[in-house]
């Protein structure tokens, strides 16, 4: 890679005078700017040597890759005269840059609480959805299941009792993850949920005498917005005691007043008063949907992709968890915001599938077959940013393919009964008696945006082809691919077939399922993600330490046999500053196969606020035939994780 020359792209497409600071990471650099808008993404996207631009938390960032991120980040401040910064100090300036929303933060706050809880609710309402298959009439005849075949009716009662149980008990999940986001002790948080939703409670009618106060013995099962309140009352009492009270008695009497205060005003004031205000906010989604029908689904469902751009549809599992919980006690239709958004995802990778077709260029073709098999799997950022808005039209015609598969779902009264995979995987989550209508919304929204797209890309995206294509090559371009035909005959003969080990113990999961855009959409090349059980990294091939960073945070590693490989431990965690890591090795040290490299302080970590997830990429991917994840969740260090085949 030529450095200088890669730093010279990146500040004539973002501007010398739109950059306000910059910093970087193990694999990125990471930007402040004045104005995002001005950026020319064409001229990013077509350096073979950028390997992917996005934006978060307001820092424009593009993926390099370790190893030459640090020395074209060196050329850009020799460039530009910028002041070196560290993420953290840069991480500062963002947010002096931007203003505050509290709009955005209040969602911020929701999505924070709500995403940890979403796998408990999905497999209630799948569990909920199979018992539904057993025991509702008319799905493969006159009777259930149950009714033709007895014998399973046991079965079909215990999937009953598995399906009710995280709704009735929401309270906890919700005051469990609302302690850990409000700053309180998780397990207080859960009591407070126990408390709210204990059998002992007479329910409705039933009064406790308390000095001449008629207190209501309500129980709050399948309730939400109380136990938000009342979790946020408890982190702001449990603060307070651990600033006032003497250290002597803090440990004893914090929890003591923190839970006898909350839950006296939760069943005095928090719990009817909030109480009556979830059960409004829910009669008046369900009137909007039943009195709008049709109408208002296809008007959600043609927003529901500007929406996400947006961040704001990170609110929605606040609303479908109320609309879920309420299906659960048999007084809801169910759950149609997840209905609207497999219509959208489904049809933003229908026009991410055209653009594939349209286009000659071999980037923007492996961009677009791998965003849009994400995108029908649920995950859309990468066809909505990566290709979509980019072209501007394919997203328009996905917005009017979702909306009318959304309109013809509202229409056939479509309705889930669990959260899951918003895309072709989606019916696992309907309601049974849903699910051929669903089907058909679904392959109305794909046909409808895949066709527009297609049809209007014919008249119009030509120019763009031709333009990107490159067909009319130079001298220059032709020796250029020469010698680019040359590197891959040289690195093909010196890669073998390579098996990666686990570079720490603990459970292996998909890069996919990473918090990271970086690696979630594999920008940086596959590989395996770990969340670690202890602390000690170890060498996942005997080769070269190419990359050790100062913050001990990454180490780049090239392999005997031709594998480059990346460990990054945590993410983020770059600002620490090495900070709870250490390290035994350096830059062009020959290490072996199982080898320490360093160790990291997990509960440091965590305590500073950061993902201890450990990435293990293969960076030269696109070197191999094929690079797999092996199968396997609870791994020790050592065991195999990645194996790539060369070509």
């Amino acid at each position: 890679m030529d450095h200088k020359k890669v730093a010279e792209t990146v500040i004539e497409a973002v501007g010398r005078d739109n950059l306000v600071a910059a910093a970087h990471c193990a694999t990125r650099l990471r930007l402040v700017l004045k104005d995002d808008s001005k950026v020319n993404m064409k001229m990013l996207d077509s350096d073979p040597d950028i390997k992917g631009t996005f934006k978060t938390n307001g820092q424009f960032q593009i993926i390099i890759g370790p190893g030459d991120v640090n020395n074209v980040y060196d050329e850009l401040i020799k460039m530009t005269g910028l002041s070196e910064l560290s993420t953290d100090d840069l991480k500062k300036v963002a947010q002096k840059d931007q203003k505050f929303n509290p709009v955005m933060a209040f969602i911020k706050l929701l999505s924070d609480i709500f995403v940890p809880i979403i796998p408990a609710l999905v497999a209630g309402g799948l569990l909920m959805a199979l018992n539904n298959f057993l025991t509702s009439p008319g799905l493969f005849g006159a009777k259930s299941v149950v009714q033709m075949a007895p014998s399973v009716k046991g079965l079909s009662e215990i999937i009953q009792v598995m399906s009710a149980a995280p709704f009735i008990f929401m309270p906890i999940l919700v005051g469990m993850s609302a302690a850990k986001r409000f700053g309180a002790n998780q397990f207080l948080g859960a009591t407070i949920g126990m408390i709210m939703t204990t059998p002992a409670l007479g329910g409705a009618g039933k009064y406790w005498d308390i000095f001449g106060l008629h207190v209501s013995q309500t129980n709050y099962q399948y309730q939400v917005i109380p136990v938000l309140v009342a979790v946020w009352l408890l982190a702001f009492l449990e603060k307070r005691f651990h600033k006032w009270l003497p250290s002597a008695v803090d440990f004893t009497f914090t929890p003591l007043l923190s839970i006898m205060i909350t839950g006296f005003l939760t069943f005095t004031i928090i719990g009817p008063v909030f109480k009556g205000v979830s059960d409004a906010i829910t009669t008046a989604i369900v009137w909007l949907y039943n009195t709008t029908g049709a109408f208002g689904m296809g008007i959600f469902g043609l927003s529901y992709s500007a929406i996400v751009t947006t961040g704001l549809h990170q609110s929605f599992p606040a609303v479908e968890t109320q609309l879920l919980a309420e299906y659960a006690r048999g007084r809801g239709s169910g759950d149609f915001i997840f209905v609207t958004a497999c219509m959208a995802n489904v049809a933003q990778g229908a026009a991410t599938f055209a653009i594939y077709f349209l286009t000659k260029n071999e980037k923007v073709k492996g961009l677009a077959s791998s965003s849009g098999v994400s995108a029908l799997l649920g995950i859309t950022e990468p066809a909505l940013f990566g290709v979509n808005l980019k072209y501007k039209f394919p997203f328009f015609c996905a917005l009017i393919g979702a909306g009318v598969g959304a309109a013809f779902a509202g229409l056939m009264h479509v309705t889930a009964a669990a959260l899951g995979s918003a895309g072709f995987l989606g019916f696992l989550s309907m309601v049974p008696k849903s699910i051929p209508m669903w089907a058909l919304s679904v392959a109305i929204s794909f046909i409808v945006a895949f066709a527009l797209t297609f049809i209007y890309g014919k008249r119009h995206f030509k120019e763009d082809v031709a333009e990107e294509s490159g067909t009319v090559e130079s001298a220059g371009d032709q020796v250029a691919q020469q010698e680019k035909a040359e590197q891959i005959i040289k690195e093909d003969k010196e890669l073998h077939d390579e098996v990666i080990a686990a570079p720490v113990s603990g459970k292996a999961e998909s890069l996919k399922d990473v918090n990271d855009p970086v690696f979630s959409t594999e920008a940086m090349g596959k590989g395996a993600a770990m969340v670690p059980s202890e602390g000690t990294i170890y060498s996942p091939v005997t080769g070269e330490i190419t990359v050790a960073y100062e913050t001990k945070h990454a180490y780049g590693i090239k392999s005997d046999e031709g594998a480059e490989v990346l460990i990054h431990i945590g993410i983020d965690t770059v600002n620490m500053k090495g900070e709870g890591f250490t390290t035994d090795v350096k830059q062009g040290q020959h290490v072996e196969k199982g080898e320490k490299l360093g160790t990291v302080d997990l509960d440091a970590v965590k305590k500073a606020g950061y993902d201890t997830t450990v990435m293990t990429v293969i960076t030269n991917t696109t070197s191999y035939a094929n690079v797999q994840r092996i199968d396997g969740v609870e791994k020790k260090h050592g065991d195999d994780l990645i194996a790539v085949t060369k070509r």
